[in-house]
């Protein structure tokens, strides 16, 4: 028994310090690798497979294994250091800067909260409807923002509205289904009955407690006896007659063991709107190259491997992605309604004010009241709109392909990126006071709403403060996107990206949408268990060199693939805002398989479409372009 209990805690402290034993045991496994094979394409591979370990495992911080090419490289040869640390800080790390400087503006000042509320009230209180309303503001508001950063402020909002289900369900369970004809007049109709029988139980119960008390006090021995029916029986001692006195309680729908939701309806809305909110942010990531961690990713990638391509940029990334994410939108909310709410989509879709029910009502006031909280829009509210629309045209009206854009007023071209215009706004945000400059009948109202967010008493403070914008810089990603440029550095400069197309040869007889299906069913696996920034990072290079070799188009398998990766949406550890959701406790890990399954396939066969259809106008995908045509770095040296 004492060796047996020694062989326990010998596996429990092994299990303990499983990611140091692997951060050690992976370089010594694969040192034999650049020592037998003395080449840059080995070296080059080893520094490959310890990152892509290091990532897939977490065994440490993505951050600090993006760190790993930053010295390996120079130790093998592979890169000088300071070529390696070039590529650490490049276009899209000051592009989300100036992205971050304007999303810390919206958070600080609650034009989120504004936003979102807002569409939820023109969506109605109806289940199907409520959630709709929830994935429309959570999408839109995730095409600016960080998709976890959008999960976690819109998430208490949503899980309100909850509980305001939850606390009415009791009472109001048997009416589910009831229709009021008139909503002002039948509703206060049935608050005033409600109070009715409420004061008339009230009456009888103090009538019968007084009763009672006084039978009690009787010395002829009376004996009470209340059973759960509340039927108090009255027993005699052969003076007094027997009689019952019932009180009348009103029907309770039947609770369910140790649930707190009071019927499985509210717990399937709670399911619905939950994962309807995850599922949002990541549909709403895929619409602006600045969206999601990923795009940006892919974004550097392609214009550092392909130069001379000037085709993605804001624009043509927009107008690719926004149909894939109108159509997933409305198939997911297709699918989680008839997942969680059944197929009655003809009463959801309804526009009859005269179907609502008592708890859609409550839930509508309880939205208006979190929305009159707000109060007016402040002065702070407006200057952040009108960065946030000024920054989207001028991204939009760059380079917009079919008319000359506002950089042709410049004589030098190629200088002015989607990133000067991102960090010049944001930098404005750091002079421009947060109060007006001028007085005006609301200035009293906007500053004490003022003086409520900022304790400042700087008339000039600024509307975004450094401390605003360090507390949502990711820099986490911006050091894990600089390894991810150093990796594919090395692969280009000592060979291996060649040598890997040259293993790929075998796959020349596949048709180009066969090739790009097998690379986006691969991704959409993969990110299931592993971070979607350290798979991406992983694929990126051997996807482009698979595309020079089979002689098709990269974008044809990039943007894809670059999309599909958002897709580990079947458990909370696919990316952060699974795991935000889930941590409200109000779905399993079973609910969150079967409905990402779906989520899943919808996304993969989304994209297809597109990629397909009207991809091929947009990129010329059907031809090999001139650019794509990269010469071997080591041929030239």
């Amino acid at each position: 028994m004492r060796l047996e209990s020694d062989r326990m805690d010998l596996v429990k402290k092994l299990w303990s310090a499983r990611k140091l034993i692997l951060v050690v045991l992976i370089p010594l496994s694969l040192l034999p690798l650049p020592l037998i094979h003395p080449t840059s394409e080995a070296s080059c591979a080893y520094v490959l497979m310890v990152t892509a370990v290091y990532w897939v495992s977490e065994a440490v911080p993505l951050g600090a294994a993006a760190l790993v090419p930053a010295f390996l490289y120079p130790l093998f040869g592979v890169l000088k250091s300071s070529e390696v640390a070039a590529e650490y800080c490049k276009d899209t790390t000051l592009l989300l800067m100036g992205v971050i400087c304007l999303a810390a503006s919206i958070e600080k000042w609650n034009l989120h909260k504004r936003i979102a509320l807002r569409m939820v009230m023109i969506a109605g209180a109806k289940p199907g409807m409520l959630v709709l309303g929830f994935m429309c503001c959570t999408v839109f508001l995730s095409m600016w923002l960080s998709n976890t950063s959008t999960t976690a402020m819109v998430m208490p909002i949503a899980e309100a509205v909850l509980q305001q289900l939850i606390s009415t369900g009791v009472a109001d369970a048997q009416e589910d289904y009831d229709n009021i004809e008139s909503p002002e007049e039948d509703s206060d109709k049935e608050e005033n009955l409600d109070k009715n029988q409420l004061e008339l139980l009230y009456r009888r119960e103090s009538y019968l407690k007084k009763e009672l008390s006084t039978l009690g006090e009787d010395s002829n021995g009376l004996a009470l006896k209340l059973s759960g029916s509340q039927e108090v029986l009255k027993e005699n001692n052969g003076y007094l007659p027997q009689t019952a006195v019932t009180i009348p309680e009103p029907e309770k729908p039947l609770d369910r063991k140790d649930s707190p939701y009071p019927t499985k309806r509210d717990h399937m809305i709670c399911k619905c709107l939950s994962l309807s909110i995850t599922y949002a942010a990541t549909i709403g990531g895929l619409i602006t190259i600045t969206g999601t961690s990923t795009n940006l990713i892919f974004a550097e990638h392609f214009n550092s491997r392909y130069p001379d391509a000037k085709v993605i940029n804001f624009g043509t990334w927009f107008i690719f992605s926004l149909p894939i994410s109108i159509i997933m939108l409305i198939l997911t909310w297709v699918w989680l309604h008839f997942l969680f709410l059944g197929c009655n989509f003809k009463e959801t879709c309804s526009l009859s004010k005269k179907r609502k029910t008592r708890r859609e009502e409550l839930s509508e006031r309880r939205i208006q009241k979190e929305y009159s909280k707000l109060g007016p829009i402040s002065y702070p509210e407006i200057v952040t709109g009108i960065f946030f629309i000024l920054m989207t045209l001028l991204w939009f009206t760059r380079e917009p392909g079919f008319v000359p854009g506002w950089t042709s007023l410049f004589e030098k071209k190629g200088y002015r990126t989607d990133a000067t215009i991102s960090v010049l706004l944001g930098f404005l945000l750091f002079l421009i006071p947060a109060r007006k400059p001028w007085p005006s009948a609301f200035s009293d109202r906007s500053k004490e709403k003022n003086s409520e967010k900022d304790s400042n008493p700087d008339p000039l403070a600024p509307m975004i403060t450094w401390k605003d914008f360090q507390s949502l810089m990711p820099w986490e990603i911006v050091i894990l996107v600089g390894g991810g440029y150093a990796l594919a550095a090395g692969c280009k400069v000592s060979g291996l990206s060649v040598w890997i197309g040259r293993q790929l040869e075998p796959m020349n007889g596949l048709p180009p949408w066969a090739v790009t299906l097998l690379a986006c069913l691969l991704v959409s696996t993969v990110t299931e268990f592993a971070s979607n920034p350290a798979t991406l990072t992983v694929f990126l290079p051997i996807l482009s060199t698979l595309s020079e070799t089979l002689q098709i188009n990269p974008l044809h398998t990039l943007i894809p693939c670059t999309m599909c990766v958002s897709f580990g949406v079947m458990l909370p550890v696919g990316n952060p805002p699974n795991a935000i959701v889930f941590s409200y406790g109000h779905v399993q890990i079973s609910d969150m398989v079967k409905a990402g399954f779906g989520v899943n396939l919808i996304g993969v066969m989304v994209v297809m479409l597109a990629i397909m259809t009207w991809g091929v106008p947009l990129f010329q995908l059907t031809e090999f372009p001139d650019w794509a045509i990269v010469r071997n770095v080591t041929d030239s040296l």
